[in-house]
């Protein structure tokens, strides 16, 4: 068979455009944050992971706009050899006194973060021990470790028993990497890390928590998961990005200073990569210095949250509970989640769709995310739309 014929066949894409109801890849021409300018029409954004709103913030666009004068647009090399600046050097340390740790590594995205760690870090006859419900970058640093002919199981979704029951069938002398989302990007539910921590430190398992949409969501002053249970000297490793709370783009992990040391000299992903850009480094530094200076912005996210956790469920929604960023609407039904997400848009709200196989059948939703910048108006008005589409579409 012809190796693109995969591609041909592909027609469910086209299906959807035609139906006009295609919610994937839409052209953002303006974007202030709480809303966004999309065909020339202003929508109230209600699927960003810009947590805090500083991606349109004038410190932070200031300071990338100073290192893009200073160091030009590029640093034309990896970490490893010409690729490093002072800025990488001094993120790397304000992000360990952040989170307190003893040292963090820069990767160019969040994404190469997992694939930079995972595989570096497991050798033949070690396991690995993941959530169902992990992140694809987990996934894919799962798949890119196979080479070193190690064993991968997984057990149900944030369920501790069924974790005991599959650790407990490994050898408790073999090295274990025990890895989970700190907050699920799908559902948004937080893991039960102290359990968690409990379980894999009695079956000697090392613990990476990603904490993607952990960091600037929830923790004291927005630290992150680990800092959420007080657990900040229990967790071995933590991995984060950029590309939310920090406005900007790229990822860490962080952790002791002899495993960092070991990544620093042995990971594929970061020695053989171009090194996170200048404008980057110092827009995620403003970010930073944000948070720590205004930490009462944490505060107002997850008031917004449960502000629009609250009006949905009160508005008849199967809303799933929680407490972080991220609201998600059941819908369950994948085109009734194409249609929904289409009248949310002619509505003028931005939502993400979720379907299958990106979610289990009858789990299809409309995921929403929030922002320490979105004001009373904004949530009201998303509200009112998903009253009028939900009452529309019979769903409430």
């Amino acid at each position: 068979m012809d190796l693109f014929q995969k591609c041909i066949d592909f027609t469910r894409a086209d299906d959807i455009k035609k139906a006009g109801l295609y919610p994937y890849f839409r052209t953002i021409q303006e974007n202030e944050g709480p809303v966004v300018k999309i065909n020339g029409k202003n929508i109230v954004m209600a699927g960003s992971n810009n947590y805090l709103g500083l991606t349109a913030d004038a410190r932070v666009k200031e300071a990338a706009k100073k290192a893009l004068d200073k160091y030009g647009t590029g640093c034309s090399g990896s970490r490893y050899l010409t690729g490093t600046i002072d800025l990488h050097n001094e993120l790397e340390f304000r992000l360990a006194n952040f989170i307190q740790t003893e040292a963090v590594l820069l990767f160019s995205t969040g994404y190469q973060t997992a694939q930079g760690v995972i595989p570096t870090l497991i050798q033949r006859g070690d396991y690995i021990v993941s959530d169902k419900d992990n992140h694809a970058c987990v996934v894919a640093g799962l798949l890119m470790a196979k080479g070193a002919t190690f064993q991968s199981v997984r057990y149900k979704h944030n369920d501790m028993e069924d974790f005991e029951r599959v650790i407990s069938k490994l050898p408790l002398e073999a090295g274990k990497l025990v890895i989970s989302d700190g907050v699920f990007s799908t559902g948004g539910e937080i893991v039960d890390l102290p359990k968690l921590n409990e379980i894999a430190k009695k079956y000697n398992g090392r613990l990476l928590i990603d904490d993607a949409h952990s960091v600037g969501v929830i923790g004291k002053g927005g630290r992150g998961t680990a800092s959420e249970f007080n657990l900040e000297k229990e967790i071995d490793l933590t991995m984060g990005t950029f590309s939310k709370t920090f406005a900007s783009l790229g990822g860490f992990v962080a952790g002791p200073e002899r495993v960092i040391n070991y990544l620093k000299h042995n990971s594929p992903a970061l020695i053989f990569s171009a090194s996170p850009t200048p404008a980057s480094v110092a827009a995620a530094l403003a970010a930073l210095d944000i948070l720590e200076k205004e930490p009462e912005r944490v505060d107002k996210l997850i008031a917004n949250a449960a502000y629009m956790r609250k009006g949905l469920t009160d508005e008849g929604f199967q809303v799933v509970d929680g407490r972080t960023a991220i609201v998600p609407v059941i819908v369950g039904d994948d085109m009734l989640a194409f249609k929904m997400g289409q009248m949310l848009f002619e509505q003028g709200v931005f939502v993400n769709v979720f379907i299958s196989p990106g979610v289990p059948p009858g789990r299809q939703m409309m995921r929403t995310s929030y922002m320490s910048t979105h004001k009373k108006e904004h949530l009201d008005f998303i509200i009112d739309a998903f009253k009028n589409v939900g009452k529309e579409l019979g769903l409430i």
